[in-house]
């Protein structure tokens, strides 16, 4: 076996996930059932359809703002729609609540609805969820708009501010009383309006700096595994670890048989501490930051679309690619599984917010948004095969899901 794969394998033992398949399900009167339902913003329109996938489930639109990309917050009970070129976002609680009981949890379906209330600021873009908050960085305006799940699950939506030094296209992650957050160089704007990033650095919750900043330059996308946030920088992937107030930074540098390229979008593993992240234009690379290698490259035949990990097995990844391909990625090998052609050819030259497809996933199948044929396709894990399309009238874009598996009562 492979170092690296033996290195997973290890640490997946010791977290009992090999032993999962053994262990018999607690009993309970009534099944768990898995349902989802599919939220596809369009790419031009300021209109969201929600489709639940079960069968025979119903349909609904929405109407808002304008364009928006979609974010599930507080468990998946609410969606966040993010519209950046319209100042807003928007709420809607996506009639799909799972509450945990230990050996079990209980699935509560109802009908979607667009919550009351909104958030207006200048330019809102990065969202992160973790520890029970989100928050919404709005970059031209110079803050954060911190969010209480709990709230955000009842209904209310009641956001505390977290102040910057400067406005800038950032971040910010709750961990505890500990705030990490992108920060900007008081260097002046580029012509394009640009603000100069100089790295991460941990804050009180109000707005005061905690620490020094740690050099990451250019900083851009970020993702939380387990208490360990990773964000992309020029010279690597730094990776942030809190315990209580403390925080402990490593960069982990692009190693040197790396092609040209960086880091600028992540996705952390929910089982264990492990990254999926872009490199390049037409590469992944898996981030393990406990053991050597911490980064291993894998080169996709096309330019990659998009991508993301598996919610359900934590050594899968799935990333589509300009041919129209969908490729499984095995996170152990860093290596490209299975693929299947799904929809067209889309080039990624053009403009980057250009109408392309986005994948979804709920562990048993990927869903893909095909623009162009107005319309999401449904993959099976199970084989890697197209078991249907669902109409989606306009330009069927950005999507994510609600839901899970769970005893309806």
């Amino acid at each position: 076996m492979p170092p690296f794969r033996a290195t997973f394998a290890a640490r997946f033992a010791r977290a009992g996930l090999a032993a999962l398949p053994l262990l018999a399900a607690p009993a309970h009167a009534e099944e768990a059932e898995a349902r989802h339902r599919l939220f596809v913003a369009d790419q031009a329109a300021g209109r969201i359809t929600v489709i639940d996938l079960a069968e025979g489930g119903g349909r609904w639109s929405f109407d808002i703002g304008g364009p928006a990309r979609l974010y599930p917050l507080a468990g998946g009970s609410v969606i966040a729609a993010v519209q950046s070129d319209g100042d807003r976002v928007q709420f809607l609680d996506s009639g799909m609540t799972l509450s945990d009981h230990g050996d079990h949890a209980d699935l509560e379906v109802a009908d979607p609805a667009l919550l009351e209330g909104d958030l207006t600021g200048a330019y809102p873009v990065h969202v992160v969820s973790h520890g029970g908050e989100t928050a919404i960085n709005f970059d031209q305006a110079g803050y954060a708009a911190i969010l209480d799940d709990r709230d955000l699950a009842e209904g209310r939506i009641a956001p505390v501010t977290f102040p910057q030094a400067r406005a800038h296209h950032g971040f910010v992650a709750g961990f505890g009383e500990v705030m990490l957050g992108s920060v900007a160089s008081d260097a002046p704007a580029s012509a394009e309006g640009s603000v100069p990033r100089l790295g991460l650095a941990a804050f009180h919750r109000d707005g005061t700096a905690a620490g020094p900043v740690q050099t990451c330059t250019a900083i851009h996308g970020e993702a939380v595994s387990g208490t360990m946030l990773a964000a992309g920088c020029r010279e690597g992937v730094l990776t942030a670890m809190v315990e209580g107030d403390s925080v402990a930074y490593r960069m982990l540098p692009y190693p040197a048989d790396f092609p040209e390229g960086t880091t600028g979008t992540l996705h952390g593993g929910r089982a264990m501490q492990i990254f999926l992240g872009n490199h390049g234009a037409d590469g992944l690379v898996v981030i393990d930051p406990e053991a050597e290698p911490h980064m291993r490259r894998i080169a996709l035949p096309f330019r990659r679309v998009d991508f993301g990990l598996d919610p359900v097995d934590p050594a899968t990844g799935w990333a589509l690619t300009e041919d129209g391909s969908l490729h499984g990625i095995d996170l152990l090998q860093a290596t490209v599984t299975d693929s299947l052609r799904v929809t067209g050819p889309y080039s990624m030259d053009g403009h980057w917010n250009d109408p392309r497809p986005r994948l979804a996933m709920t562990g048993d199948e990927v869903l893909v948004s095909d623009p162009a044929a107005e319309a999401v396709h449904r993959v099976a894990v199970d084989g890697l095969r197209l078991t249907g399309t669902i109409g989606v009238e306009g330009l069927p874009f950005n999507m994510t899901l609600a839901g899970g598996s769970g005893v309806a009562h």
